[in-house]
């Protein structure tokens, strides 16, 4: 049991202003409008500073110091103030183009898997994107002047976010048995997936692409979504060697070194360890075949499908990259790497964070 302190992250999380296997229901029709709250925070947020970012979209600062769109950064403060947690949740946090898409795959298959087992016919996978499996609190679920209700979603229910430690949902952060999944990437690489996706938004809307010079600017400034990158890692890290069974700590560059072991882990601390049986039948290895970059990226729903988020409609396929380890070194010049290595070792000296 988590024993909380006056100055106790777990108790940060506040703001001034205050069914079948993997559905959620819909926006429309199954939601409360709540058009005063919404507005209300929108004119919080539109107060704030804000600052071009790398897709040409405004970024608008927290008082947390972490910057986002307007959107995303109302859909966090509604989901605040409404998001009800059970302590059976699990909640997927990560920064953007950090192995989100697959750690919300091995997560969702590793649950379901008695329902889905990963050759079935019919998993979800099959005609439904990782993001709409598992949706997240600030771009799907809190948008729109709605409050979903989410009291008919079996245990146990599965939520992702891409905002930084301080400003969860409170009641994430006060409910002591919620799970909460953490996977950080290494920070040059985090940077040149996030460039990379920027510069298809830009495109699509007529603006030029975004020079890596710029986006090493950028990134090195803290002027990045959910960011900056070190304060994101070391707020769930800290969160972890505080209460390592409520918070699981993944490194991309660990998971693809050795997922199945990986998988094993995110099994047993979300109370769904495989039993010998499994083991023998190999389940673990076909749910990290089934969650492998090469078979998602070569599914029907992520070829055709597109994920509705309330920034608009983003094809599944813009998800799936390259997945490669150290693929900064074909974009960034000794200088901007030297940069940011030099930022990351100052930024995490004295964190016990492994650099």
């Amino acid at each position: 049991m988590y024993t909380s302190s006056v100055d106790d992250p777990w108790l940060s999380a506040s703001y001034t202003m205050s069914s079948s296997v993997g559905t959620y229901p819909p926006q429309e029709g199954h939601a409360e409008t709540n058009q005063e709250l919404y507005q209300g925070f929108t004119n919080l947020v539109s107060s704030w500073p804000c600052f071009p970012g790398f897709s040409g979209s405004q970024l608008y600062r927290h008082g947390k110091g972490w910057h986002a769109s307007l959107a995303p950064m109302v859909g966090t403060m509604v989901a605040d103030t409404c998001f009800t947690a059970r302590p059976t949740d699990i909640v997927v946090a990560t920064l953007p183009k950090s192995g989100t898409t697959w750690i919300k795959a091995l997560l969702y298959s590793t649950v379901h898997r008695r329902e889905y087992p990963a050759d079935s016919c019919d998993h979800p996978f099959n005609s439904l994107g990782l993001h709409e499996c598992i949706k997240f609190f600030e771009y799907q679920l809190y948008t729109q002047n709605k409050i979903p209700d989410l009291n008919e979603l079996p245990d146990p229910r599965l939520f992702s976010t891409h905002v930084p430690f301080v400003s969860l949902p409170r009641s994430v952060v006060l409910a002591s048995s919620c799970k909460i999944v953490y996977v950080c990437r290494d920070p040059k690489d985090h940077l040149i997936s996030q460039w990379s996706f920027a510069n298809k938004f830009r495109i699509s809307k007529g603006l030029e692409p975004l020079s890596v010079e710029a986006a090493t600017d950028f990134f090195c400034d803290g002027v990045t979504p959910f960011g900056p990158y070190w304060d994101h890692v070391l707020g769930y890290w800290r969160a972890h060697l505080a209460c390592p069974e409520q918070v699981l700590f993944f490194r991309y560059e660990e998971m693809s070194l050795d997922p199945v072991a990986h998988v094993r882990k995110l099994a047993e601390f979300v109370g769904r360890p495989f039993s010998v049986e499994e083991e023998e039948d190999g389940t673990v290895d076909a749910i990290v075949k089934l969650c492998s970059f090469e078979h998602m990226a070569g599914l029907e729903a992520t070829k055709d499908g597109k994920t509705e988020l309330v920034t608009g409609a983003v094809e599944n396929s813009s998800y799936f990259r390259r997945g490669v380890v150290a693929d900064w070194k074909n974009h960034l010049s000794p200088e901007m790497a030297k940069k940011i290595d030099a930022i990351t070792e100052a930024k995490f000296r004295g964190s016990g964070f492994p650099v």
